[in-house]
């Protein structure tokens, strides 16, 4: 199997970005815990690979190839986490026919660890969403979404730890506005609430309450608009703190490898966004040293 890395090994083997300020050269002298982050967004159902005459991206994608990519790499490293950033379902007949059972079926044997919920994920409402959650052994994250008067009301977490090689890990979601990009009685009484003070609350909560090392936001805002006003990613990575990785959907936007943002204490934080239909997975690699001091790579990888 062919893959692509979007910029050269010998390239991202040195790329190292720090966080909050921290030298390479005391880091690279201590014990280090390696922690990866595989993540994919936009997949729209797509399940097997476009065909050899595609006019763009001919024999790429297909969860098949995404499965041995996936293997290969926790073989490497077993303090791996798999995550989703949205829109999981609507884009080919598996999903017309089926509802989003395959899709969740094979994410599980994929074993994903966590992913949240697109605005495509309610084409089917929440009740369709509701009947196919059986078929995830994974969790929905979404801390925006208040689905309180919904069906999906207790079966959405707003956030999760995962703990790895003693590292903990927190992971919450974000989702987009749905009022006027999705029909109402698709999403009924889902309440959508600000995602910049909702990331803040979430990260203090994980930095704070839940003394995580790594802070991750799944985010299906968007990485960025001509409309400044509307949020993105890159406006959640600068109005906010304590957050070291975001992981995005919606705009379909790939990225070679991560955009660095300072956020509005001055630490970076990592942007990433890996396109669409399952042609991509991202990789972000964290080594954090005894004092759990971090630095971090990331590519794209063709599948």
């Amino acid at each position: 199997m062919k893959r692509r890395h979007f910029i050269q090994t010998s390239t991202a083997a040195t790329a190292f970005l720090t966080l909050g300020g921290l030298s390479l050269q005391s880091f690279s002298k201590k014990t280090t815990k390696h922690i990866t982050i595989l993540h994919t967004n936009d997949v729209h159902s797509h399940i097997e690979p476009f065909p050899s005459n595609h006019y763009k991206t001919p024999n790429k994608g297909g969860i098949a190839r995404r499965a041995t990519l996936v293997e290969k790499i926790r073989k490497e490293n077993p303090n791996t986490l798999l995550l989703d950033a949205g829109d999981i379902f609507q884009g080919t007949p598996y999903f017309n026919f089926y509802g989003g059972e395959i899709e969740f079926k094979l994410m599980s044997l994929l074993k994903y660890d966590a992913a949240t919920i697109g605005n495509h994920d309610f084409d089917n409402s929440v009740e369709g969403l509701y009947k196919q959650l059986p078929h995830a052994k994974f969790d929905f994250l979404s801390a925006n979404y208040d689905f309180k008067n919904t069906i999906l009301n207790g079966h959405v977490k707003p956030y999760k730890v995962f703990i790895k090689d003693t590292i903990k890990i927190g992971v919450f979601g974000l989702g987009i506005e749905l009022q006027g990009l999705v029909d109402p009685k698709m999403y009924k009484e889902t309440k959508y609430l600000d995602p910049i003070e909702i990331a803040q609350d979430m990260s203090r909560i994980l930095k704070e309450e839940e003394k995580c090392d790594l802070i991750i936001c799944l985010s299906h805002l968007g990485y960025t608009y001509d409309n400044k006003d509307t949020v993105s990613d890159l406006i959640l990575a600068s109005k906010t703190k304590n957050i070291d990785l975001i992981i995005g959907g919606h705009t379909h936007t790939f990225l070679d490898k991560p955009t660095v943002v300072k956020n509005r204490i001055g630490a970076n934080v990592l942007v990433n966004q890996v396109g669409c239909y399952g042609i991509n997975v991202g990789r972000i690699d964290f080594y954090f040293d005894d004092a759990k001091n971090v630095t971090n790579k990331g590519v794209s990888i063709t599948v």
